[in-house]
C-alpha cells in the first residue's frame, strides 16, 4: 500500500499523527507529513483509522501490487 495526502484538504488536527504516529507527523506549517509513504502490512489497521478519521478526507490508501 502507498499512502498520500491532499495538502489543499489538510487542515493539520493531527488525528493521522495520533492514529499511526509512525507513518504521518504534523509539519510545522500544521499540515501533515508523510513519515513512511509506503508503510508495511503490519501498520495497515493504524493507517486505515488514520484515513477514516482524518476530518478533511484529505488521506488516501493505494493499493499497489
Amino acid at each position: 500500500m502507498r499512502v498520500t495526502v491532499d495538502l489543499d484538504l489538510c487542515q493539520g488536527h493531527g488525528v493521522c499523527e495520533s492514529e499511526a504516529p509512525s507513518v504521518f507527523e504534523l509539519a510545522k506549517n500544521e499540515q501533515v507529513a508523510i513519515v513512511d509513504e509506503s508503510p508495511s502490512e503490519e501498520l495497515r489497521g493504524q493507517v486505515e483509522a488514520a484515513v477514516r478519521y482524518c476530518p478533511t478526507s484529505a488521506l488516501r490508501i493505494i493499493e499497489e501490487e
